[in-house]
């Protein structure tokens, strides 16, 4: 057995708890050598590896379960998926993961420290176990939801204090973080409904069914969250596209009233520029050049009259 590996048993029953983190060649050997698991199951389990959905397999002396659940990296700020592998045999609880999602390493580490912890879920039955752990990490979700809840309160309130430009990208973060978040929890419901359904007769069902029952219920509270948190995202999306391209149809007005304006100065400007002397007026005249002046001064007023009488300015 390798140091990756850990085993906890309480004093009251014959449940075991197996604990390993990222699981290798060591490990993978070691598990089929001692419970017989399957190949296919057990490739799933290396820690190189990563299941692109949960799943959920019957055999004839064990069940396995893949499960994901959310992570959030700060430094990228991108909620991720870890994956956690369950083997559930008559009497272990075998949990393969990365040691990345926190309520399973306290809940291991509180039940492997204090004997009276120990003895209260590991002093019954797997099915109880194996509801325990995944509660734990189902409410492990909602901080992470609640946490993207202010992120969009706050993109609200920046986008209507005229910050648009800069929450274009914040935009895109939060949708990023909401796709992973319902493609990581998606298929939740339908899972530990297969369990429910199967006649598991190492798995005391019936006895815990009211929790299961539980668990897919949050299943369904956590996805009617991410709804609403998608409608709300996208909506303020639009709202912030909406804004951005109002002032940029402003900017573009605006520019387009200058050029109109300053015309008359362009205008006259080439055409007292052009190298004809004969005829030219105010060629000979002594104050000729301020006579220019005061008629490209008066055409732009006159346009800049113009427009604000439109209501343009």
């Amino acid at each position: 057995m390798t140091n990756n590996i850990t085993t906890i048993k309480s004093s009251k029953g014959s449940l075991s708890w197996v604990n390993i983190v990222n699981a290798k060649g060591k490990e993978i050997d070691y598990l089929k050598r001692k419970y017989k698991f399957k190949e296919l199951d057990l490739s799933d389990s290396y820690a190189r590896q990563y299941a692109q959905r949960p799943k959920f397999h019957q055999r004839n002396d064990y069940f396995f379960l893949i499960l994901q659940f959310p992570y959030y990296n700060k430094e990228k700020r991108e909620i991720i998926a870890e994956e956690i592998d369950f083997f559930v045999t008559k009497d272990e609880v075998i949990t393969v993961h990365k040691n990345n999602l926190q309520p399973i390493v306290s809940f291991f580490n509180e039940c492997r420290k204090n004997e009276f912890i120990s003895d209260q879920y590991l002093g019954g039955d797997n099915a109880s176990l194996l509801y325990e752990i995944i509660i734990r990490l189902q409410f492990y979700t909602y901080p992470i939801l609640d946490h993207i809840s202010v992120d969009i309160q706050n993109i609200e309130k920046k986008i209507f204090a005229g910050e648009e430009r800069q929450m274009v990208t914040e935009i895109l973060y939060i949708k990023r973080n909401i796709l992973n978040m319902r493609k990581i929890m998606e298929a939740h419901k339908n899972v530990m409904q297969k369990i429910i359904k199967e006649n598991i007769k190492f798995f005391p069902m019936q006895k815990q069914l009211a929790y299961y029952d539980h668990i897919i219920e949050h299943s369904k509270d956590i996805w009617g969250i991410m709804e609403g948190q998608k409608d709300m995202i996208e909506a303020l999306e639009n709202t912030n596209t909406t804004l951005v391209s109002f002032k940029l149809n402003d900017i573009m007005k605006l520019l387009t009233i200058f050029s109109v304006i300053v015309f008359p100065l362009t205008l006259l400007a080439a055409i007292f520029g052009m190298n004809t002397v004969n005829g030219m007026p105010f060629i000979d005249t002594p104050n000729g050049f301020w006579a220019i002046i005061a008629i490209m001064l008066v055409g732009s007023f006159g346009m800049f009259i113009f427009f604000k009488k439109k209501k343009l300015l």
